[in-house]
């Protein structure tokens, strides 16, 4: 007799025999079949694995800040979640701005996009030394030339770039530089 399951993760028949048993991973997605967990909500309905308020405090935390957990924990279970303003304008504002970017890269980090939040001319200064171009004494990069850069609004990773009018020049001198070899 064969009995027919259903893979939650991509929906798929999977029929196994009686001598074989049931099968433990999806062949088709290879997820697991009995790992697969759903989740109630409601006002009513409490975790039956959920710890109780006192086996999660920690030992140093005071009478003040337990209620005040205690008091997050009530509004979360009331259905209502309280927001931070400062972190919605916040991230209303990141938004605009980016907007009005010539460019808008993604952070290397967590994938986010990123703010531009200045230019910078890079000209002779001291203690920087240009690579050249092999052969010749022509910089690679030719100064003064100007550094975008940006900053992740999520992890704060900092990121610099050329700005387009340089990158132009660059690739004109390096085609340059080959034609002549």
């Amino acid at each position: 007799m064969e009995e027919t399951v259903v893979c939650p993760w991509c929906h798929t028949e999977i029929i196994w025999d009686e001598d074989l048993g049931p099968e433990d991973f999806c062949p088709h997605c290879e997820n697991e079949l009995k790992g697969y967990r759903t989740i109630q909500l409601g006002p009513d309905e409490a975790a039956d694995d959920e710890l109780s308020l006192e086996d999660e405090l920690l030992p140093d935390m005071t009478e003040e800040e337990a209620s005040e957990t205690e008091q997050a924990r009530e509004s979360e279970t009331t259905g209502f979640r309280q927001t931070n303003r400062t972190l919605l304008a916040y991230q209303a504002s990141v938004e605009r701005l980016m907007d009005h970017q010539e460019e808008v890269p993604e952070c290397p980090s967590c994938r986010e996009y990123m703010l531009e939040t200045g230019r910078q001319t890079v000209g002779d200064a001291p203690g920087y030394e240009p690579a050249k171009l092999p052969g010749t004494e022509q910089p690679l990069l030719a100064r003064p030339y100007v550094a975008v850069e940006y900053v992740c609004p999520t992890c704060f990773q900092v990121q610099h770039r050329i700005a387009m009018k340089d990158r132009e020049r660059m690739i004109r001198s390096l085609s340059e530089a080959l034609e002549r070899e």
